[in-house]
């Protein structure tokens, strides 16, 4: 009897997400993390949508503004503050503050539904070695998670292609015919345009924070802890030291080139899906991968592969589901131009769109939890009546701060919001960061119906 209550009482424990806190230390990604069942996303083959209310009746709008309105008041979060919230049918629900905001990381929110609405969530991107006129030609097809070498057991499911296997499988194709002595160039022109935002801080390139946007790098350009001032060299560098290992003779070094369509195929490496891609960006806030996607976001609507024809793209998709672009400016993927603006509406209705959409639904169960997974693991520690129960993007720069997702109130009535300060104290960004997260436990613990 004993052994049955303790099992019950796991299984209900489980199912409301109050054991997250053991099933690991640290991040342990969304598939290992148990969302309490009112966070629970429905989910039936290929689609999510947010969970039904537990109880009946809609949020009542005035409590819900009631509810937060202290908390947006906090001195900490400065002069410019911005909220918005609407229901799981689209239906707004409370709004405060004027214009558009620099959002920050949550940027990626845009850039992720636009490639999910655009693109078929399971396509891969391939990185492939051509057999031209002259020798070989290692093309960069715009993987952003292409590595030197085969990743580790257990490690991340997005690393699916890697140059090692890669090498062995063209030293493979060059012995079998007979070609052992060749010159190997490279191709990364799939993407166009400058490699790095005009918009950003000269220091994020110069002082080794973000790499150069490349169709074609491994370890997204980063060689010995440094990021390579040419990713696409470094990552052709790094394939003929792989192949010379495997009996291969390249002479000369590698060129940049453009490989012609017509050129016969030797061998590829396929990178993981686009939502699984998708996935890994959104929960650890992967700027790289970002940059990369939104080039492929381009391509997608016919725009060039650059900032310019990515942030493009965004914009007509963000239209194309109705969704209110008023103010918005886009100059990267990431977020790290501090430059870019977009309304707390414009975020929290592409997450209210994208949860019922067949394509981009999947972006609701990649948001991490409060408390447990991605750039929220270790924020809502304090807040217990939050922990676990809310899913949201973050956004964070020097004085900015965002977040957006969604948070069920105390009765369990899903609310999409989004809450941003682009004016904050910049001598305490982590008080900032927690005034955010006030809002969001202020969603629920509301008793707003």
């Amino acid at each position: 009897m004993i052994v049955g209550l303790v099992i019950a009482l796991a299984v209900t424990l489980w199912g409301r997400g109050d054991l997250n806190r053991l099933i690991c230390d640290g991040d342990c990604g969304p598939s290992n993390v148990i969302a309490p069942r009112e966070l629970a996303i429905d989910s039936s083959p290929g689609s999510y949508a947010l969970a039904k209310p537990t109880s009946t009746g809609p949020v009542d709008p005035a409590r819900l503004s009631a509810a937060v309105r202290p908390e947006l008041d906090s001195p900490v979060l400065g002069s410019h503050v911005g909220f918005a919230a609407v229901a799981a049918d689209g239906t707004e629900l409370a709004s405060s503050g004027t214009g558009a905001y620099a959002p920050a990381s949550t940027t990626k929110v845009l850039t992720s539904f636009a490639a999910l609405t655009m693109i078929d969530p399971q396509t891969r991107f391939t990185t492939e070695v051509v057999r031209s006129e002259d020798g070989i030609v290692l093309v960069g097809g715009g993987d952003p998670y292409l590595t030197a070498a085969p990743a580790a057991k257990g490690e991340d499911r997005v690393f699916q292609a890697d140059l090692t296997t890669l090498a062995r499988r063209t030293a493979k194709a060059l012995k079998r015919a007979g070609d052992t002595d060749i010159t190997l160039d490279y191709d990364a022109k799939l993407f166009t345009g400058p490699s790095a935002s005009p918009a950003w801080e000269a220091s994020y390139v110069g002082q080794n924070i973000t790499s150069r946007v490349s169709a074609l790098w491994a370890d997204q350009g980063v060689v010995d802890g440094i990021r390579s001032r040419n990713p696409a060299e470094s990552a052709a560098q790094k394939f003929e030291t792989l192949l010379t290992a495997r009996g291969i003779d390249v002479a000369g070094r590698p060129r940049s080139v453009a490989a012609d369509p017509d050129d016969r195929t030797l061998a590829r490496v396929r990178s993981a899906t686009l939502a699984q891609i998708v996935e890994r960006l959104i929960r650890v806030s992967d700027n790289e991968a970002a940059e990369v996607v939104l080039r492929h976001v381009a391509l997608a609507d016919d725009e060039p592969a650059s900032f310019e024809g990515g942030a493009t793209a965004v914009r007509s998709a963000l239209e194309a589901a109705d969704i209110d672009t008023a103010g918005l400016l886009l100059h990267d993927g990431s977020g790290l131009s501090r430059r870019n603006r977009i309304a707390p509406v414009t975020l929290a209705r592409t997450l209210q769109v994208a949860s019922g959409s067949a394509r981009a639904s999947g972006l609701l169960a990649d948001l991490p939890v409060s408390g447990f997974t991605g750039t929220l693991v270790d924020r809502f520690g304090q807040l217990t009546s939050a922990l676990g129960k809310v899913r949201a993007k973050t956004g964070t720069l020097s004085g900015i701060h965002s977040l957006a997702g969604y948070a069920t109130d105390a009765r369990g009535r899903p609310v999409v919001f989004a809450v941003m300060a682009d004016r904050s104290d910049k001598g305490q960004p982590f008080a900032a960061q927690a005034a955010l997260d006030d809002v969001a436990a202020a969603i629920a613990a509301c008793r707003c119906g």
